[in-house]
């Protein structure tokens, strides 16, 4: 009994580690909009599922990114999640509510094939570029 316990606390440990390794933090000033939709797909493609969050003004950002994969094919959208957090300021004041967003995305049943798509248009338009 106690081997099982362990064994499922262990699943636990597991799989918090990948669920914490899947998750982009989106900003509205650092990164452009199509930076977060290809890193969306990358991790789509490792991990089969994203999330993708957001606080304050950056939400319009993840919303915008999740639209665009939902749109050209590449993700379901699987769970979305709004809350308020209080941010406090390094001095100790009083903290600060700020909203925030969590979209998990997931991959469509054509999302591989069109990564395979995608992957030929990049090295057609390579050996064009090479050869004009």
């Amino acid at each position: 009994m106690e081997g099982m316990i362990e064994g499922v606390k262990q699943m636990g440990i597991v799989e918090n580690q990948q669920r914490k390794s899947n998750i982009i933090q989106v900003s509205n000033t650092k990164k452009s909009l199509f930076f977060y939709v290809n890193l969306a797909k990358r991790y789509m493609q490792q991990y089969d599922e994203v999330e993708l969050s957001a606080l304050g003004m950056a939400i319009a950002t993840v919303v915008t990114v999740a639209e665009i994969l939902k749109n050209n094919g590449f993700a379901v959208e699987k769970k979305i999640k709004t809350l308020t957090i209080d941010i406090s300021n390094e001095r100790g004041g009083r903290p600060i509510p700020k909203a925030k967003i969590e979209i998990v995305m997931g991959k469509t049943e054509k999302f591989d094939e069109l990564m395979a798509v995608e992957a030929e248009q990049r090295e057609y338009e390579g050996d064009e570029q090479k050869y004009p």
